[in-house]
C-alpha cells in the first residue's frame, strides 16, 4: 500500500526504477521521496530502531530521508530527482 496518492500531474512521462530490488514506477520530475512513497508505505527505517520513517521536513534540511543508490552513494530522497533505471535501497533501520 502506498503512503502517497498522486492526484495531479499524472500525464508526466513514466520512469521505471527498482526499490530494494523490486520493479517500481515514478514520473519524470519526481523526487526519490515522491517516487518511493507513491509505491510504498515507508521511505526507510529509523537510525535508532526498526520504526518506519517517511521523511520529516521534505525540503533537505533534516537527516530523515537518506537512501542509497546502486553505486553506494547516500542521497537525500527529498531533494534528489528520480532518473530512469535508478536502483534505490532503503535502510531497514536498527533493531532496538
Amino acid at each position: 500500500m502506498a503512503l502517497f496518492k498522486r492526484l495531479a500531474e499524472t500525464e508526466r512521462q513514466a520512469l521505471t526504477f527498482t526499490l530494494d530490488g523490486q520493479p517500481a514506477r515514478g514520473l519524470r520530475g519526481d523526487t526519490l521521496l515522491t517516487a518511493v512513497l507513491t509505491c510504498a508505505e515507508h521511505l526507510r527505517g529509523s537510525d535508532f530502531s526498526a520504526e518506519r520513517r517517511a521523511g520529516f521536513c521534505l525540503m533537505g534540511a533534516c537527516q530523515d530521508c537518506w537512501v542509497r543508490l546502486e553505486d553506494g552513494r547516500r542521497v537525500r530522497a527529498c531533494s534528489t530527482l528520480l532518473e530512469e533505471g535508478q536502483a534505490i535501497r532503503r535502510d531497514p533501520g536498527r533493531e532496538a
